[in-house]
């Protein structure tokens, strides 16, 4: 059931939230040890937290679509009195004292968290097979990478441990995982989804979202956790509106930017996204050929991932990842000159992205131009590594520096049963956009009801 509909069985009592989390529970002990999906379970207060739903449910106390939902966080959002490890040695002791504020929301909407997924080290990587806790497996093949960073969040949603999971995306870590896992991967507009207490990539490119398995999953979880936050410093206080994707949209104005975000595409990609162009004619006034200057300099993430890490690889460069110390110490050289510099160039970029919006209301992408590859191909030749993932990345991570919010849907299978993901773009503040053209092309289509093999399986 999607949480809409399961929310109203639990608001009627026909649907117990220990009932879920218990099933929730026993299916991440029986998937997990293939998946490698959860760094921490929760077991205990998962349960005591169903308790509590289902009292205050059965008192009248209903919070809202969340409320005894089992979800679960990305580990490298803070959780107060259990580990963040953002999958590194450098934190496997750290115990934060305060929630971060998306987790705080979400306990505030009555979610039961589940625990905390595994990532690629400090969110550095799009693959997930650098963490100090073991690589994640795709549940479509667990031979092949399940994306990342949030690499742990995408399968466990994709495997239906859970109903839905929050991820954080600074080049494509909701969105390209989503694409790679064949679920839903929402990136709201820079500022609209508080960073407070998450572990930093890149203050300027960070973004929090919820990953799930349909389009009005991924609305609900971030009708909860959207909205302004004073003591978040790039938080925008914007209001939030409704997020509800069950009207039927407007005809839109689909831009289709085929110069970069089509080049070199797998022919099943190109094939796959040909065919999603044909199913969203049918909600679009017109589709037409657009350019967009895409930016491509990563200063920025460099420079930001090595100023929050400077002092902890001055004193013990040696509990990280080789790989993701060589990251971090791209950084090392870039001037303050250079930084204010280009913190001045990516203002103007996103002010200026605001006109391709007067042209046409959405742009649609493939996610990702490839299909998930296998683990070992990319453990074979450590060298080329950060390249293919930034193959994997190529096309997600121009709107972070854009700032825009982008979903990634399902919309086909390779021959190999590996999902291909679009993306759909839309202006600032434009979520309600994109979650509304997205879910009619989900329920025009049939992608988002396949299930991975290991589920009957297992």
């Amino acid at each position: 059931m999607g949480i809409a509909h399961l929310s109203q069985q639990i608001r009627s009592g026909a649907v117990s939230p220990l009932e879920l989390t218990q099933a929730s529970l026993a299916a991440i002990e029986k998937l997990n040890p293939t998946l490698n999906a959860f760094i921490t379970v929760t077991a205990e207060s998962a349960m005591s937290e169903a308790r509590q739903a289902e009292a205050e449910i059965l008192r009248g106390e209903w919070r809202g679509p969340l409320h005894g939902i089992p979800l679960a966080l990305k580990d490298i959002i803070d959780t107060a009195g259990v580990r963040t490890t953002a999958a590194s040695a450098v934190f496997k002791d750290r115990i934060p004292t305060e929630d971060a504020e998306v987790t705080r929301r979400l306990r505030t909407a009555g979610a039961v968290l589940l625990g905390k997924q595994n990532l690629h080290e400090f969110a550095y990587g799009g693959s997930s097979i650098i963490s100090a806790f073991g690589e994640v497996h795709n549940p479509w093949n667990p031979a092949c990478i399940a994306g990342g960073s949030s690499g742990g969040s995408a399968a466990s949603v994709a495997a239906e441990i859970c109903y839905g999971a929050i991820g954080t995306d600074t080049a494509g870590s909701i969105r390209e995982p989503a694409a790679q896992c064949g679920v839903v991967g929402l990136k709201a507009t820079y500022g609209r989804v508080s960073a407070r207490g998450v572990i930093p990539l890149s203050w300027s490119l960070d973004h929090v979202g919820p990953i799930a398995r349909t389009v009005a999953d991924a609305a609900a979880i971030l009708q909860a956790i959207a909205g302004y936050d004073e003591q978040d410093a790039v938080s925008a206080e914007v209001p939030v509106g409704s997020y509800d994707v069950s009207e039927s949209p407007a005809k839109m104005r689909i831009g289709v930017p085929r110069k970069f975000f089509y080049d070199n595409l797998d022919g099943e990609v190109a094939a796959a996204l040909e065919h999603a162009l044909d199913v969203l004619k049918t909600f679009a006034t017109e589709i037409r050929e657009i350019e967009v200057a895409v930016p491509t300099d990563r200063t920025l993430q460099s420079a930001e991932s090595y100023a929050y890490h400077r002092e902890r690889i001055e004193t013990f460069a040696e509990l990280y990842h080789p790989e993701t110390l060589r990251r971090i110490r791209t950084g090392a050289n870039v001037s303050a000159a250079d930084y204010i510099l280009r913190r001045q160039e990516l203002e103007t970029v996103r002010r200026g992205i605001r006109h391709v919006f007067d042209d046409v209301d959405v742009l649609v992408t493939p996610t990702t131009p490839v299909a998930a590859p296998t683990i070992a191909e990319l453990k074979e030749n450590p060298d080329q590594l950060r390249a293919r993932e930034m193959v994997l990345l190529r096309n997600t991570r121009p709107v972070n520096v854009w700032g825009l919010p982008a979903i990634s849907v399902p919309c086909g299978f390779t021959t190999a049963g590996l999902p291909i993901g679009l993306q759909i773009v839309g202006p600032h503040w434009g979520e309600r956009r994109i979650l509304q053209l997205a879910h009619a092309y989900e329920q025009a289509t049939a992608w988002h009801r396949r299930r991975p093999a290991l589920l009957s399986t297992h």
